[in-house]
């Protein structure tokens, strides 16, 4: 006779119910009074606590440092006990959500409308195309960058990380900025501004930034007169990608062949060189690069494809409306330098990454002063090499090179193919430990 031992079931686990509150000032979500209702344990900053009815035998943590919530929840959890975390808008995006879920916590998630959905509906324009960053817990510098890069940014803020700051990063970008402070309460309000006013003033915690790429040249009078209809209506338009990925590589690719610019007497980076200076240039959104000498623009215009934001320095005046004619063509934003490096320089904001396609010591000395992650150059002539990575790992970076030489298909009388060379080039990389 076979025995068939009983089993008991587990218990349900008791999930922590995450709900949002509409950053609209819309009522709540139906879902909470029930939650609530039941709840043993009620988690949230002071003004959300404040905004329910919270039920008179339940406990409460009114967030602060977020370890003493997480440890509470665990033992309701645990113990079985209901509870609920209150949270602005769409927890998940950009908030509790994450750090909940790292502490192996069950979720049950309610969201409402975010406040960057608000603040898009507030100005009455589409988002679909637009890249949501947060400069909240953690370097702003990236926030900065992805607004140098696209056309249209969501940037969630944080104190001593808001529209004074972010508007002071972007000071020499044509960027228009729409500052929302306090989504859905009596005292709301969202302003239209250039960076140098969103730098000069004092913005209520917590607010949401929405950059706009501004097709009218900075510092114009007309630029600073336009109404903020006109300016939002101005930067909508501004080459927002429609395919769903702000940010995304392109996909025509990028180490595009030569005719895919314009250029004077082959005074481009070719291809085959312009592929390795690239990965090594390591682009994406939220990096800043340097393109000095940028004679064409092509290695900064394929860098901006890639996302990152770039610094394009030229002191040759018919390059520089070369490279302002080849980002146009491409539909990325490269803010344009003209000047000689390395006085061009003194006042760029920091850079992630360099490429040093032109100039002599004076400018890498220049460059490697600043300490960017990474350095990349290319030389022509033999004589510069040394001199070259001498002066990188003098100044502490462990440097590799290569000499790339590439022969390219060409066609002969009657059929025939042979291999045309390209000139030899040496392309150094010096990196930061």
């Amino acid at each position: 006779m076979t025995r068939t031992a009983s089993v008991t079931p587990a218990a349900p686990v008791t999930a922590v119910t995450v709900v949002g509150l509409d950053a609209a000032g819309a009522p709540p979500h139906p879902a909470l009074a029930p939650v609530l209702a039941t709840a043993g344990l009620v988690v949230g900053a002071a003004r959300h606590l404040a905004a329910v009815p919270v039920p008179a035998g339940a406990d409460t943590v009114t967030l602060g440092p977020l370890a003493p919530a997480l440890r509470r929840l665990a033992e309701a959890v645990d113990a079985g006990v209901p509870a609920v975390v209150l949270a602005s808008g769409d927890p998940g995006l950009f908030g509790i959500v994450r750090r909940l879920r790292a502490a192996g916590l069950p979720l049950r998630v309610v969201p409402a409308v975010s406040s960057v959905a608000a603040a898009f509906a507030r100005a009455g324009l589409p988002w679909d195309g637009a890249a949501v960053v947060t400069a909240h817990g953690r370097d702003p510098r990236a926030a900065v960058n992805a607004c140098r890069a696209l056309p249209l940014v969501a940037v969630l803020t944080a104190p001593g990380a808001g529209a004074a700051e972010l508007g002071a990063g972007l000071i020499g970008w044509s960027r228009r900025l729409l500052v929302a402070e306090h989504l859905g309460t009596a005292a709301e309000r969202i302003r239209a501004v250039t960076p140098e006013q969103a730098a000069a003033e004092t913005w209520a915690d917590p607010h949401v930034l929405l950059s706009l790429a501004d097709p009218v040249p900075a510092g114009s009078a007309h630029a600073d007169a336009a109404p903020a209809d006109a300016v939002l209506e101005r930067g909508a338009a501004g080459g927002m990608r429609a395919d769903n990925q702000p940010a995304a590589a392109p996909a025509g690719g990028w180490a595009l062949s030569e005719a895919r610019y314009a250029h004077r007497d082959s005074m481009i980076t070719k291809s085959e060189v312009r592929a390795l200076v690239v990965a090594r240039l390591r682009p994406r959104l939220g990096r800043l690069i340097w393109d000095i000498g940028a004679g064409s623009g092509s290695v900064g215009i394929e860098c901006a494809l890639l996302g990152a934001a770039v610094v394009a320095v030229e002191q040759d005046p018919e390059a520089v409306a070369t490279i302002q004619a080849n980002a146009a063509a491409h539909a990325v934003h490269v803010r344009l330098v003209a000047g000689r490096a390395p006085a061009a320089l003194a006042d760029l904001p920091e850079p992630d990454a360099v490429f040093v396609g032109g100039g002599g010591v004076d400018v890498l000395t220049a460059v490697v002063a600043r300490r960017p992650e990474r350095v990349v150059l290319t030389l022509a002539a033999l004589d510069r090499v040394a001199p070259a990575v001498g002066l990188l790992r003098a100044a502490g970076y462990t440097v590799e090179g290569s000499q790339l030489s590439a022969a390219r298909l060409a066609d002969l009388p009657g059929g025939s193919i042979r291999l045309a060379a390209t000139n030899p080039v040496v392309v150094l990389t010096g990196e930061r430990p």
